[in-house]
């Protein structure tokens, strides 16, 4: 039986090596583009047309009780799921080439990044364009200061504050207050 091929964006969803210069995945970067430059243009008083762009923008929504202030940023914004209540500030930038997932009630503070793409350490080998993405998760009821740096593959906890500046190289359990660079747990929640 012959194989089928599958296709880069295929590959990338699945957590594979896929090619960053596909034509497919260029076209759907350039159509996301244009939906964040018309986000980002309205004027703060337009929340119904906000809501819409947002909605056709991200894979899920949970309820009409969701705040992303402008600026945005986003890649793709199909493989970003948030729950209810959520609310990010100025400059939130999800780099989505692989699959968000946002709990209910969580707070995203101003300048926060959130990044799934992955390139090689090797120059050659980044050179080639070839990536591969891992997913992020954060649960419910989650605080994530302002600046702060969440790296692929990372999974974040439910009830977890992750204090201003810092960088979460490694997953962080529930009930934890979390700082740093790297990020590590400073107190545990009874």
């Amino acid at each position: 039986m012959k194989e089928e091929k599958r296709s880069e964006k295929e590959k990338m969803l699945a957590g594979e090596i896929y090619s960053a210069t596909d034509e497919q995945l260029i076209g759907e970067l350039g159509e996301t583009r244009a939906k964040i430059h018309e986000f980002n243009s309205l004027h703060p008083s337009e929340k119904q047309k906000m809501r819409e762009i947002l909605t056709g923008l991200l894979g899920h929504i949970g309820d009409d009780n969701i705040i992303i202030n402008q600026p945005f940023r986003c890649d793709y914004g199909q493989q970003i799921s948030v729950g209810k209540r959520f609310m990010a500030n100025f400059n939130f930038t999800v780099l989505d080439e692989a699959r968000v997932s946002i709990g209910d009630d969580c707070f995203i503070g101003p300048n926060v990044s959130i990044y799934t793409a992955c390139h090689s350490t090797d120059p050659v080998e980044r050179n080639s364009r070839q990536e591969w993405a891992e997913p992020v998760t954060i649960g419910n009821n989650v605080w994530i200061g302002g600046s702060v740096t969440i790296l692929p593959g990372i999974t974040i906890g439910d009830n977890v504050t992750i204090g201003a500046g810092s960088v979460v190289v490694h997953s962080i359990p529930s009930n934890s207050i979390a700082v740093g660079n790297p990020c590590r747990v400073v107190r545990t929640l009874e």
